[in-house]
């Protein structure tokens, strides 16, 4: 990688913190039944899913879950060998490529394990998806005989080996009284139809209904796995609540300053004159923008952190470059490092910082730093990441 490129803007990925993270997480499934189940779809949240399954499978994860077949034939392809399920709708014409490599599939209908069986010439690990209230995909739980009925029927087809039957909840991460009781709700809809399902015969090796949310605040030890996403980035399923267990953000954003320059009064900065100088103000530019995944509806609503001290953002954000005001910030010039996702000093931005500003969620944040953005990973063993 040409060393101007990670001049410009770089997202750190602190495999320490990522391993402390898991630790922390794992101690927190005291009772032994549950395993951990790492998810690191979407490139692992935008951290890089190669680094990250190895770095987990080091740790003894053996269950890993993606989105789509491209995502588990790249883990595959890059030397995992534990499970490998993908979460999401499998496309029927994926069938023995699924059986070659050994990936588990989602079902989420009759007619989709139908179709699957239509297409494979082996056997295909297979999950049925139920659907509990999310509303989504899966197999309706409204009855639970009806549900067991179908997943007894999806069974019995040539090549389909249904190894699980999971759910996913849809306000786990509300501590609201109306959404405690749904997920109450859903999970009882769910392990009617599991005790359904078994009396027509089935066994289910995995029986899974705990995310990153559920795991935290609504733990149930009758869930075989915990399907940990979100927080083992460091990131909170909802910003608003307390964790229950100390996390540590595992991704950094950072630039460097391109240019300084005095503005006066009345004059303006970026697109649209949205901020006009009150005064004589100190404006430092980045090379960093929304064509980078930093959100454009953070323009006038940001910081960065600037030799240890926090610089407000001004004007609009642009495809490649942001200015911050650094009047009261001594001394900075160009070429000094700007931190806009990390900690400097006494000062830390995270990317639930972000998120809360501009009205959405961490994920969105860190799954959205674009490709453009090198991925340089600290600490750990740096073997992880040879090819990244």
């Amino acid at each position: 990688m040409k060393k101007e490129f990670l001049d410009r803007i770089r997202a750190e990925i602190d495999l320490d913190a990522a391993e402390r993270n898991f630790m922390e997480l794992k101690g927190f499934l005291y009772d032994g039944f549950t395993k951990p189940a790492c998810v690191i779809k979407a490139d692992g949240y935008g951290h890089g899913d190669l680094p990250l399954m190895r770095l987990y499978r080091k740790l003894g994860v053996d269950f890993f879950c993606v989105s789509n077949t491209a995502e588990a034939l790249r883990l595959r392809d890059g030397g995992c060998t534990g499970d490998i399920l993908i979460l999401g709708w499998c496309c029927p014409d994926d069938a023995d490529i699924l059986a070659e490599n050994d990936i588990i599939c989602t079902v989420v209908s009759v007619e989709n394990a139908a179709e699957l069986s239509k297409k494979a010439s082996k056997p295909v690990r297979v999950h049925i998806k139920a659907n509990t209230g999310m509303n989504r995909i899966g197999l309706n739980t409204g009855d639970a005989e009806q549900c067991a009925a179908e997943a007894a029927k999806i069974a019995a087809m040539p090549n389909i080996s249904v190894e699980g039957i999971f759910t996913h909840f849809a306000a786990a991460d509300s501590r609201l009284e109306k959404d405690i009781a749904f997920t109450e709700e859903q999970k009882l809809k769910f392990l009617d139809a599991v005790n359904a399902a078994e009396r027509h015969g089935l066994k289910f090796k995995q029986v899974h209904f705990l995310n990153s949310a559920a795991t935290m605040y609504s733990y149930d030890s009758r869930s075989t796995l915990a399907r940990l996403g979100i927080v083992l980035y460091g990131l909170r399923p909802a910003y608003s609540l307390h964790m229950p267990v100390v996390l540590e953000p595992v991704m950094s954003l950072k630039t460097v300053v391109s240019q300084v320059k005095t503005v006066h009064k009345g004059d303006s900065v970026s697109y649209g004159r949205t901020y006009v100088a009150d005064g004589d103000r100190v404006i430092a530019t980045v090379p960093c923008g929304y064509a980078d995944g930093y959100p454009r509806l953070l323009s006038g609503n940001c910081e960065a952190i600037i030799r240890g001290k926090r610089a407000k953002g001004v004007g609009r954000i642009c495809m490649d470059q942001m200015m911050f005001d650094v009047t009261k910030i001594d001394g900075v010039s160009a070429g000094d490092e700007v931190t806009l996702i990390g900690r400097d000093g006494s000062n830390t931005i995270t990317a639930d910082d972000l998120a809360e500003a501009c009205g959405t969620i961490g994920y969105e944040i860190v799954c959205g730093i674009s490709k453009r953005v090198p991925r340089v990973y600290i600490g750990g063993d740096q073997s992880d990441s040879d090819d990244e």
